[in-house]
């Protein structure tokens, strides 16, 4: 995998020999001319390293690495400051601002492709280590999660589900030693075993549509969707508007789970606590993102800009963190709290349905 370096320097003749020096590097080498096409182009690039000169006009190279080192997602890309300083003034003044090194003016060809291999070498280093821990975490967070689920179904086995067998297994039992019964005290006692065993399997069935809607695996996440925000509104009586994007069910398995859960979670929220008589949900698919709206007119956060860290946001999170997205959740304008999920769409995430 090739590196992307790049050089700011007003000067032509300095980026030609900056360029001549690492072209034979299998490095990807970009130009910019002065401060302000360097802060443009290492938004667009996001490069691994930059050469960067201090004296440039309009903006100075220390000025220029301020304000990288200010922006988030872009403060550790590795600065080398180019200068033809060699005071210690001028030095202190490249720290400060934040540059990882220095090379003066005129350069030496060797000493400079040995600092940029240095610098392009440990700062992979440095990225593999922060991947590891940030793999580490995620991972932790859905032992985590998964243990809190495994909890609660087996909670709901043991005090819902065991209970009725118990009694279920009590009554039979009870029928099993009196033999005497008339034809209608048996057919009320059956009656009564049946109308529990079938209270027994409606339970099952609910759990398992829990852990794996059926529509979900089957009709894609649109009738999904669809179908939870219709059962929603029906026991809530909170009526739902829905709008969801036709494409969202050629979205990844991953995605339609993560975007489906998060939805039950928010729906969920807002039946007992939003005190709403209104929802909106919106499913919309962009060229590089998928974005999640959920919308309600209640009463909206107790504080509009405290964090929101509930158990059920942090699941929320958890499950969108795992494919690079973010959730966000505030009030509205006119009241009521908006919650927002974005997911990232890399090329290719949309299954094609043209040759089905």
């Amino acid at each position: 995998m090739s590196n992307t370096i790049l050089i700011a320097d007003d000067n032509v003749a300095s980026r030609e020999t900056l360029d001549a020096i690492l072209s034979g590097e299998n490095y990807i080498l970009e130009m910019a001319e002065d401060g302000i096409q360097t802060l443009e182009k290492v938004q667009t690039l996001q490069p691994d390293l930059i050469l960067l000169d201090v004296m440039m006009p309009g903006m100075d190279g220390f000025e220029v690495c301020r304000r990288i080192r200010a922006t988030p997602g872009l403060a550790e890309i590795p600065i080398i400051l180019l200068t033809a300083l060699d005071d210690t003034a001028s030095r202190l003044e490249g720290i400060e601002s934040g540059a990882d090194d220095f090379i003066s003016k005129p350069i030496d060809r060797q000493e400079l492709r040995a600092r940029v291999r240095t610098i392009i070498r440990l700062n992979r280093y440095r990225s593999l280590l922060e991947q590891r821990e940030r793999l580490r975490e995620m991972a932790q967070k859905m032992v985590t999660v998964l243990e809190d689920e495994r909890m609660r179904i087996s909670h709901e086995l043991h005090d819902e589900l065991g209970q009725l067998l118990t009694a279920e297994l009590m009554d039979i039992r009870d029928l099993q030693s009196d033999l005497t019964l008339t034809p209608v005290d048996l057919f009320d006692r059956l009656e009564k075993i049946h109308n529990q065993t079938y209270e027994i399997a409606v339970k099952i069935r609910r759990m398992a549509h829990e852990l794996r809607p059926p529509l979900l695996s089957t009709l894609g996440l649109k009738p999904a969707i669809q179908a939870h925000c219709s059962k929603f509104s029906d026991f809530s009586h909170i009526p739902i508007t829905l709008e969801v994007d036709a494409a969202a069910d050629q979205l990844p398995d991953l995605y339609g789970i993560i975007l489906y859960r998060v939805l039950q979670e928010a729906l969920t929220n807002i039946a007992k606590h939003a005190d709403a008589n209104h929802a909106w949900v919106e499913l919309s698919l962009e060229d590089d993102q998928v974005n999640l709206i959920v919308q309600d007119n209640g009463k909206g956060l107790p504080e509009p800009d405290a964090p929101v860290n509930g158990i059920g946001i942090i699941g929320m999170k958890e499950r969108v963190s795992l494919v690079g997205g973010e959730v966000s959740i505030r009030s509205g304008k006119n009241g009521g709290t908006i919650l927002t999920v974005s997911l990232p769409l890399r090329s290719g995430s949309i299954h094609s349905t043209e040759a089905a």
